[in-house]
């Protein structure tokens, strides 16, 4: 290889010696230089080489900046017509040249690091990819990247530390692009934005929160409906692991109305989860197997996180089934043993997930139902106390319309 390198370098530096020491206008010095980086690009084999010597020539501090910034900018744009080891080669060889003037070429830096990225990203090479374009310099450069650049840059990262089954790193790179979100009105970037972070919540588990923003997705038209439905169906799997309480049941409830979700294999345990019938393992075994591998881990108590989810909804179904029921029976009825039942119940209790005691002493759990009236007034109540709040926004913007308003509606 170094013979090589010096065979096909050594013209290309004859080359560019003669164009500096003839010198001359700068507007000159670039066609010339140009000329003699068109010629690489047509010579063939050993073209790497050349375009390695090239670059080194271009970075070097003779070279006026006016003459070698728009050089570099014609071969950053030239690497996409290599083949890809030609250009990852390339491009690396010439950041580590550019690294001692990086704040001179903050622009061919990104250039090469978006275009090194992509070929990463081909070869599925997530981890390397996201690496080479964190490097870009967007907050501590000197060059002041547009919002939709760094946002967007800031999600290719997250979404390639997502494949790379690393939530931690894609949700410092969320919360990045999340400051910036109120400074663009590009509806594809929030799309965007939307997508990554219902993944980072579903990778992290927190899977109701993940569900609800997947759900969100379902719904703009601006995404393809392959997607949408691809959205509303991780809302589903989302549901469903998600740990059994109030606002897993407002979502059962949305999905069970929403008639796009009966097509989906997992609606038989949707109806189910929505109806609160008690679910057995075949349907389960089915359901598994269409989980991601993040959502099969196994939790702390060695239970998987789809039969913690199970147990908690069987143990809710069953208390709109019995008044009480000792901890063996409950343990034969979930199909666990009467300990880990026990635990489950105290858990949910604890959380507020369910109402109920627990008789340690004879083994019964008393299950107590929920007040719907109650909950139904602070329902209203909230609603009363939202729509006041929204009128007086509305009288502090436009007195007059809401004085003449509340007139008309005194005379009526």
């Amino acid at each position: 290889p170094g013979g090589a390198y010096s065979s096909m370098a050594e013209p290309v530096r004859k080359k560019l010696a003669a164009v500096a020491d003839k010198g001359g206008a700068h507007k000159d010095m670039v066609e010339k230089y140009r000329g003699v980086l068109e010629n690489i690009l047509k010579s063939g084999a050993g073209r790497g080489d050349g375009l390695k010597a090239f670059a080194e020539a271009m970075v070097q501090e003779n070279v006026n900046l006016v003459v070698s910034r728009p050089i570099l900018h014609d071969f950053c744009a030239s690497l996409s017509s290599l083949q890809d080891a030609v250009a990852k080669d390339v491009s690396h060889f010439t950041l580590e040249r550019l690294q001692p003037r990086a704040i001179s070429f903050e622009e061919q830096v990104a250039t090469l690091r978006q275009h090194l990225a992509g070929i990463y990203e081909k070869e599925q090479e997530w981890r390397e990819a996201a690496q080479v374009l964190s490097g870009i310099p967007l907050e501590t450069g000197q060059k002041q990247y547009s919002v939709n650049y760094k946002m967007e840059t800031y999600l290719k990262i997250a979404r390639l530390y997502l494949e790379d089954d690393d939530p931690v790193q894609a949700e410092a790179y969320i919360n990045r692009a999340s400051l910036l979100q109120n400074d663009t009105a590009d509806e594809q970037l929030h799309i965007m934005y939307k997508a990554c972070y219902a993944r980072v919540l579903d990778y992290r588990r927190k899977f109701i929160e993940a569900a609800q923003r997947y759900m969100e997705l379902s719904y703009k038209s601006v995404v393809h409906p392959d997607e949408r439905m691809q959205a509303l169906q991780n809302a589903l799997h989302c549901t469903i692991l998600a740990s059994a309480g109030q606002r897993r049941s407002r979502m059962l409830a949305s999905l069970f109305k929403d008639e796009r979700c009966q097509q989906f294999p997992a609606y038989g345990i949707l109806e189910k989860m929505y109806l609160d019938r008690i679910i057995r393992g075949p349907q389960l075994q089915e359901f598994s197997s269409m989980l991601q591998p993040h959502q099969k881990a196994v939790t702390a108590d060695g239970t998987s996180i789809l039969d913690r989810a199970v147990i908690e909804h069987n143990i809710l179904s069953a208390s709109k089934l019995y008044n009480n029921i000792t901890f063996e029976e409950l343990g034969r009825l979930l199909d666990v043993p009467p300990a880990k039942a026990e635990r489950v119940v105290s858990q949910m209790i604890t959380e507020g997930r369910m109402n109920g005691t627990i008789d340690q002493i004879d083994g019964i759990i008393h299950f107590e139902a929920q007040e719907s009236l109650p909950a139904w007034d602070r329902q209203i109540q909230s609603l009363c106390y939202q729509a006041n709040g929204i009128l007086d926004k509305i009288s502090q913007v436009a007195p007059e319309w809401t004085a003449q308003a509340l007139d008309s509606q005194m005379v009526s």
